[in-house]
């Protein structure tokens, strides 16, 4: 092995800008400035509900904004080198890599099996890889997708590695413009044709039976329940040789309607189990079913961060920003999150490193088995020493032998992993053992190792655990992008995401394992505390929003105000920073060069998720809290997007259904209709009015913001408000103008 100083696997690049430091300070100090206008204020005010109002909202928007001025203060970015591996090492370490998929009606197998095929065709030694699949909903028809896949890659692999294919999805590959040479056109024709008999064959069983239903291979899958089932484990294709295809592995793990699963979360830990007593690589990769690899050296550039550090405290996991192909023009629904991941994800990274995002990451087994950095040894296991018993280890790891000798293997110094070209259907006994949903039970999986439960956003959890034994993580930006995934559209399942989103990170702030008691008792950075409250606190955040929302319309109905006048020099102060804060956030999407109309999208956006999703977001985390309901994980669907009828412009529209999501923006949106018409009937007849241009502004921006649901509100079918809604939404402003009543009257 070469020196590490001769051949850096990797180089870290500080972004930071003094310029971009002052700015944000100067919104910061523009919102202390108009606090200490309302202390001064407070003797002249109106309404001293309104006032103290205001003063709480803003107070909490300086909170957020030096939140988020930590997390941009210095970011940093890496660049990898994966050609210097070959002279650094004389062997690669092997790499398991997981794929999850929970619903064939909602993630549809031929997406996943897209993305089993990118990772089957990436360049890496394949007798060091292996592919996992878990199916949480138990079909057998994904995994007859996954059979005729494992078929077809026989000819894929070999024809990506030839002609050295970049992009190695398939329904990518195909469906752009390429211009064949004529050395590989008729590979190219036959390829294609292949792929296209494989949808054939994998829609026909959707739509009607699977072809040779009754093969001993599907026999486990008759009559099969999908919430009651036992573990089925399947060894689709093994590695006979080291140039041949990946292992590929179909794990249903076992589901009783009276044993908790654990979502995600749980599907992610037998992932682990099962593949530690099968293969046992000592690098884990995840991915969700309809994140293909867009970049073929996408694990050599992952290796590049594990294996680059002296220390490897410092690349405890290596996170890939989600990006997403076929993506909408300007990002009408605000959810391709490339702002937010390049601002604030290599902001984070200056700190003690970005959140683990559940998705296009790597890990080290040792660290999911449990592992601490320690002063002395960083590959020094704290749940394995000497004073620990046999009974405590299988207290902790559970009963299975063939996975306490793959704990022992894992956290041994320098351990690569095996070749893993054995024979893997002897060990598919053990994998069962591990996969049964009463394996956990009185075990620390879930609590201490492994995906920790306790929130719908376990993906964050997870990593918050991993940072507060003291490891680091490294954000890794490749060209072309590692992954590339599907994002929501339509606004149901927008809504439905952040919702799900904002619910799981509130549920972590309300954790024992919460940031701030990781900062208190264990070893997690304060700054790195601060940037997860950026995003633990969305649903907090709403409240805050939409009380402030309200005050305009409040001012014109009860005839006060909650800014200064416009005559006034106080005025200046919430001008400079409304125009100083819009000015900064739309320099950074030019800077990332992103248009005007993405920057509108995703403000308007923003408005919209808070007063819905993350608004019932804090909602339902409360009822919880209180014991009067339980959170619901929904499932997202995911499609390849293909030619439709619709244009861009219509796909792009917010759609409606029944949901409660609608309701207060809804309301939001009537109530500011009734409050402008009320003032501006007020100035027709002349009457003395307290409010000002303030106002008049604050309300139009939050109709504009808000445009999509007055379109909603005179649109037909998907684009129009379901009556349902309006009339929650009615009731809910109804109460609202009783209460303005009351403030007027008082």
């Amino acid at each position: 092995m070469t020196s590490s100083k001769s051949f850096p696997l990797q180089e870290k690049v500080f972004l930071h800008s003094n310029l971009k430091r002052f700015i944000d300070l100067l919104i910061f100090l523009l919102i202390v400035a108009l606090l200490i206008y309302r202390l001064a204020s407070f003797q002249t005010a109106d309404s001293l509900g309104i006032w103290l109002i205001a003063f709480v909202c803003e107070s909490w928007f300086a909170f957020v904004w030096l939140l988020n001025v930590n997390c941009r203060w210095n970011p940093i970015a890496y660049i990898t080198y994966p050609e210097r591996l070959s002279k650094r090492f004389e062997d690669l370490p092997a790499v398991d890599m997981f794929v999850t998929t929970a619903d064939p009606s909602l993630e549809p197998p031929i997406v996943t099996v897209n993305t089993v095929l990118s990772l089957l065709a990436v360049e890496y030694p394949s007798h060091r890889l292996a592919c996992y699949v878990s199916d949480d909903g138990g079909s057998p028809i994904t995994y007859y997708a996954l059979c005729e896949a494992s078929k077809f890659a026989e000819i894929w692999v070999p024809f990506c590695k030839k002609y050295k294919i970049q992009v190695r999805a398939p329904f990518v590959y195909f469906s752009s413009e390429l211009q064949v040479s004529s050395a590989i056109i008729q590979d190219w024709k036959h390829v294609k044709a292949e792929y296209l008999e494989l949808v054939r064959k994998i829609e026909n069983a959707s739509r009607d039976y699977i072809p040779h239903h009754t093969n001993d291979d599907f026999v486990e899958f008759s009559a099969i329940e999908r919430r009651n089932h036992p573990s089925i484990i399947k060894v689709i294709s093994e590695t006979k040789e080291e140039y041949g295809i990946p292992h590929l592995i179909y794990v249903a793990r076992e589901k009783r309607p009276k044993s908790p699963h654990h979502f995600k979360a749980g599907a992610m830990n037998v992932l682990t189990r099962v593949s530690g007593v099968m293969t046992n690589a000592p690098f884990i990769l995840n991915v969700d079913c309809d994140m293909f690899a867009n970049n073929p050296l996408v694990i050599l550039h992952g290796m590049c961060l594990l294996l680059g550090f002296d220390n490897e405290v410092f690349s405890g996991f290596a996170q890939e920003p989600q990006q997403f192909y076929g993506a909408l023009k300007d990002d009408p629904f605000g959810n391709q999150l490339v702002v937010l991941q390049k601002k604030l994800g290599m902001g984070i990274g200056g700190i003690q490193g970005p959140f683990y995002g559940g998705t296009g990451c790597f890990h080290r087994r040792k660290i999911i088995y449990g592992a601490s950095p320690t002063r002395e040894e960083c590959n020094a296991h704290p749940l394995l020493n000497d004073e620990l018993s046999y009974e405590d280890v299988r207290r902790i790891y559970g009963n299975s032998k063939e996975l306490m000798q793959s704990v022992n293997e894992i956290t041994s110094k320098n351990y690569f992993g095996s070749s893993i070209m054995g024979d893997l259907h002897s060990r598919i006994q053990a994998g069962r053992e591990v996969a049964s949903c009463s394996y956990e039970l009185n075990t620390c999986w879930g609590k201490e190792i492994g995906w920790i439960y306790g929130s719908m956003t376990e993906d964050v959890l997870t990593g918050l655990i991993i940072q507060a034994k003291g490891w680091r993580s490294a954000y890794f930006t490749p060209d072309p992008p590692a992954f590339l995934g599907s994002a929501p559209t339509g606004g149901p399942a927008s809504l439905t995401q952040y919702k799900r989103w904002a619910v799981g990170l509130l549920e972590i702030l309300f954790d024992s394992n919460s940031p701030v008691l990781a900062t208190l008792y264990k070893h997690l950075s304060f700054r790195q505390c601060l940037a997860y409250l950026v995003i633990n606190t969305w649903a907090v955040s709403s409240i805050f929003d939409f009380c402030y929302a309200l005050l305009p319309v409040y001012c014109f109905l009860a005839n006060t105000n909650f800014l200064p006048k416009a005559s006034s020099p106080e005025f200046l102060i919430p001008l400079a920073t409304f125009t100083v804060f819009n000015i900064t956030t739309f320099s950074d999407y030019l800077e990332c060069g992103l248009s005007a109309r993405t920057w509108w999208n995703n403000q308007r956006m923003g408005r919209i998720y808070s007063a819905s999703s993350f608004l019932l977001a804090f909602l339902s985390v409360i009822l919880k809290i209180l014991g009067l309901s339980e959170t619901i994980f929904e499932v997202t669907r995911k499609d390849q997007n293909s030619s439709t009828d619709e244009t861009d412009e219509d796909r792009g529209r917010l759609t409606f259904d029944s949901s409660p999501l609608f309701v207060p923006g809804t309301a939001l949106v009537m109530v500011h209709i009734a409050g402008m018409v009320t003032g501006a009937m007020r100035l027709v007849a002349g009457r003395q009015q307290r409010w000002g241009l303030g106002e008049v502004v604050c309300s139009a921006w939050v109709l504009l913001t808000f445009w999509p649901f007055v379109r909603g509100l005179f649109g037909k079918g998907n684009y129009g408000i379901p009556w349902a809604v309006v009339w929650k939404a009615v009731a809910l402003g109804f109460v609202f103008l009783q209460i303005c009543g009351l403030g007027q009257k008082s």
